[in-house]
């Protein structure tokens, strides 16, 4: 083996490739020629002399041996990160940058308030903030952590459950005085519901009555949305009524300009959860910023 043709540059281009499976992709997200890219793994494994990756025209994979050297190639990738976190600690303050998805309507109502007072505190630190009801591999785009509203499952990155989102129905004024308020959760289904596409389940509502008996009341309407700042707007122009998380209508109740309908009848709150690259859990930066989140989600209105 060559060891000084093993360089970090051609580690960190072999490791993207490994996760996103597309050289061009890769390319892209490094600012370089494809060839460049192409030029990089072909001289690293000329220096190892192994085959680390099949490609064909459509698709780039791991080879057996490709797998076994991307295991350590991460490891080595994120010690030389958090040797430099070590290092910097000792003399100045934390830097370098954090990539992080959010559920859109949270993150921009919300998570987004978080980052800026994350930054306050730590400005060396960047945030690269990506908005998306989309699920997104986090390890295929190079990202950090995602905030997510929902049950997951996903067993390959850490799960860290930050709190319960508690949901209520509302509807503005208008609407009330125009089609009278339901006074129990059967009542729902004779009114005009602002249902969200992308929610499984929506067109069913589940309530916990006041003995802790359960309603499951069919709920529907003309308009489907699928992004929570249209539902929003929807409920402010009178449209409908919605089941809501209390985080995106927290101000129009305080304001007056929505109403909260059978407050004795409990929706099912929603779990907002922490999704973390485990290779990534490590670095302190992004420490930071798992720990500021944690302390600080509380602060978001109807999440306990």
């Amino acid at each position: 083996m060559d060891r000084s043709a093993v360089t970090i540059e051609r580690i960190r281009a072999f490791v993207r490739v490994a996760e996103r499976g597309s050289l061009s992709a890769v390319a892209r997200e490094l600012n370089v020629g494809q060839s460049t890219v192409t030029r990089q793994l072909q001289e690293l494994e000329a220096a190892i002399g192994a085959a680390l990756l099949s490609r064909t025209t459509r698709r780039v994979t791991l080879t057996e041996e490709g797998s076994r050297y991307y295991t350590r190639a991460v490891q080595i990738l994120r010690l030389l990160e958090q040797a430099g976190d070590e290092a910097l600690g000792s003399s100045g303050a934390p830097a370098g940058t954090i990539r992080m998805t959010c559920t859109a309507s949270f993150g921009v109502m919300h998570a987004s308030r978080l980052i800026f007072a994350f930054q306050d505190r730590y400005p060396e630190i960047g945030i690269d903030f990506g908005l998306t009801d989309q699920r997104v591999d986090l390890v295929r785009e190079g990202v950090d952590l995602a905030l997510r509203l929902a049950p997951l499952t996903e067993s390959s990155l850490k799960l860290r459950t930050l709190g319960q989102s508690q949901r209520l129905i509302a509807a503005s004024p208008d609407y009330l005085a125009a089609h009278g308020r339901p006074m129990t959760p059967q009542d729902l289904s004779r009114h005009q519901g602002i249902r969200m596409v992308n929610v499984a389940g929506s067109d069913m509502l589940t309530f916990e009555g006041p003995g802790q008996e359960i309603h499951r009341v069919p709920f529907g309407g003309r308009l489907r949305v699928d992004h929570g700042l249209a539902a929003r707007e929807a409920m402010i122009a009178g449209r409908g009524i919605a089941a809501t998380h209390r985080w995106l209508v927290d101000d129009l109740l305080a304001a007056g300009r929505l109403e909260a309908i059978l407050p004795e009848y409990r929706l099912p709150p929603v779990p907002l959860n922490l999704l973390i690259v485990p290779e990534r859990a490590g670095i302190a930066r992004v420490r930071l910023l798992i720990d500021f989140l944690v302390e600080q989600i509380r602060t978001v209105p109807g999440i306990e």
